[in-house]
């Protein structure tokens, strides 16, 4: 079944390029270029992916992005931005964000950039339900992998699919340490070319969601010099709720 994408695009020839080449595809395109209407055509519909321009006359696009996540964990989201300065583009992770495309962009690389990022949530989904073991345990932690649920102290989280899949993989093999490479390789695909602070902001995003004080973590540690990695089970063990 095709996916479903929702793209919020001002510019009348950037959104024609980019509709027409996603219909080409095979993907069913919704296009409207008032930022405004983004959220309430967003809560009409049922999207797979959202495209969105960052730079709306209207409603920017990190607005329309924070208000996609309060209503919606799981839907991705694609974020073009004219510019190239670096925070803009950390700005986007922060808030809620999954993959970034600095305009200009070939029409072949926006392709690559959405077939991976659909292509990685749907081989999730279904390493997902075929996990045996399906409901983790870390500390006061838990993850149910099948019905995509994290709780900390019985609190349930509001994490995104990256969120979710970076929290995932690192509670699997807990004392693994990864680099960014290997986790940019494991969430977002190697065909991934983006911003490699991309891990880091999400990373940041986590620890802000499940840990009791994101300045010392106890769930995710960074390893100076070489990476992160999820704490071993017996330290876990001597941490108290």
């Amino acid at each position: 079944m095709a996916a479903n994408i929702l793209l919020i695009e001002d510019d009348p020839q950037i959104g024609r390029l980019v509709a027409t080449h996603l219909r080409e595809l095979g993907y069913a395109i919704d296009w409207i270029v008032d930022g405004c209407a983004g959220p309430t055509r967003f809560d009409d519909g049922a999207f797979d992916l959202v495209i969105l321009d960052l730079m709306l006359p209207s409603l920017d696009g990190l607005e329309i992005c924070r208000r996609i996540r309060r209503a919606n964990r799981l839907t991705l989201v694609l974020m073009l931005t004219a510019k190239a300065d670096k925070r803009d583009v950390v700005l986007g992770l922060e808030v809620g964000a999954d993959d970034y495309l600095t305009k200009p962009f070939h029409s072949a690389e926006l392709a690559a950039r959405v077939q991976a990022l659909l292509r990685r949530a749907g081989s999730g989904n279904m390493q997902a339900n075929t996990e045996n073991e399906s409901i983790l345990h870390r500390g006061n932690l838990t993850i149910d992998s099948a019905k995509h649920r994290v709780t900390v102290q019985g609190r349930a989280l509001a994490l995104t699919a990256k969120e979710f899949d970076l929290l995932l993989l690192f509670c699997r093999q807990p004392g693994r340490i990864y680099n960014r490479t290997e986790l940019l390789n494991a969430v977002w695909g190697p065909e991934f070319t983006g911003y490699d602070h991309t891990v880091n902001t999400h990373i940041n995003r986590l620890r802000n969601k499940i840990e009791i004080d994101a300045t010392k973590p106890r769930f995710i540690r960074t390893v100076w010099g070489v990476g992160y990695r999820f704490a071993d089970l017996d330290e876990l063990a001597t941490v108290e709720d």
